[in-house]
C-alpha cells in the first residue's frame, strides 16, 4: 500500500444517491443486479450494474440511500454501460455496501 495525498483523495467524487430502480443482470458473467440511482438535481440519475446478489435483491435496493464515486469514465459491462462505482466492502459471502446511517440530501459528497 502506498501513502496518497489529501488533494489526490478530493479528485475521486463519491456522492450520496437514492437507487430509484433496480433489475436483475441475468447476461453478466458472473450474478449482478443492474441500478439506476439518483444523485439529485446537479447530478442526476446515473446508471450501473453491481455484483450484490449474496444480500441483496432489485427489490431490496429501490429508495436505498448509496455512495457513489461519480467521476469516473463509464464503462461498458457487458451490454449495460456503467456510469458510476456504487461503493462495497466484502463480508465473507459476498459485498456489503456503504450508505450513510441517516437520511442525508441527494448529492451530498463524502468529505
Amino acid at each position: 500500500m502506498s501513502d496518497i495525498t489529501f488533494d489526490d483523495f478530493m479528485k475521486v467524487d463519491i456522492r450520496v444517491g437514492r437507487v430509484t430502480r433496480a433489475e436483475p443482470y441475468p447476461e453478466a458473467r458472473k450474478p449482478a443486479i443492474k441500478m439506476w440511482v439518483d444523485f439529485g438535481d446537479e447530478i442526476g440519475e446515473r446508471k450501473t450494474s453491481a455484483q450484490i446478489t449474496d444480500h441483496y435483491s432489485p427489490d431490496s435496493l429501490v429508495g436505498r440511500q448509496v455512495m457513489g464515486v461519480i467521476n469516473f469514465p463509464p464503462r461498458q459491462i457487458g451490454k449495460f454501460m456503467s456510469e458510476v462505482l456504487i461503493l462495497g466492502a466484502y463480508d465473507d459471502t459476498g459485498v456489503v455496501l456503504i450508505a450513510p446511517d441517516k437520511e442525508i440530501p441527494l448529492g451530498a459528497r463524502m468529505c
